[in-house]
């Protein structure tokens, strides 16, 4: 090999990440008032798919520390038994999101998505990714994933590092 593997950074939208899930986020989204028209309901924003054999839903906050693009990625993990969604909380700057289609992982298959910090994902059941790429500052996500008996994270190394850097178009919008 004559250089190092470059993963750009691709902005975030419903389209592109399909194949992986979905994007959680208000525009777009089909919505409807309620409570007498006092409260608007974005609804059903991501399908959530984690009672596979007796799992149940967990509700987590992580924190996440941020980085500094370029950065290495090294590792990938996926999650066989249910999905997993990351929701921002309030403050929540921009983050990375680097992903890879379910089934066997090909390292050439990955793609990597900037997320505005308005703008939640929820993987698919069995969809490589890897773990949170807070990028600008500290930043708390609710999670929604899987509880349950049996372990529900597959993590693999990658036989070479993937240098994760901005597309031209997020460059210029950082």
């Amino acid at each position: 090999m004559s250089g190092p593997h470059i993963l750009r950074v691709e902005r975030l939208t419903r389209d592109a990440f399909a194949p992986f899930g979905d994007v959680i986020a208000l525009d777009g989204a089909r919505h409807f008032p309620i409570n007498g028209g006092t409260t608007e309901r974005f609804h059903d924003l991501a399908t959530i798919d984690v009672c596979e054999d007796g799992g149940r839903p967990l509700v987590s906050v992580f924190r996440a520390q941020p980085r500094t693009l370029p950065i290495a990625i090294t590792m990938m993990e996926r999650h066989p038994h249910g999905s997993q969604a990351f929701i921002p909380l309030a403050a929540v700057s921009r983050y990375a999101i680097v992903v890879a289609p379910a089934g066997e992982f090909r390292p050439d298959a990955m793609r990597a998505f900037l997320a505005e910090g308005w703008q939640g994902v929820n993987y698919a059941k069995g969809v490589w990714h890897h773990p949170l790429l807070a990028l600008d500052a500290v930043s708390d996500f609710v999670v929604v994933d899987r509880g349950g008996a049996q372990p529900n994270c597959d993590e693999i190394p990658l036989d070479a590092a993937w240098r994760l850097e901005l597309a031209p178009a997020c460059a210029s919008a950082a």
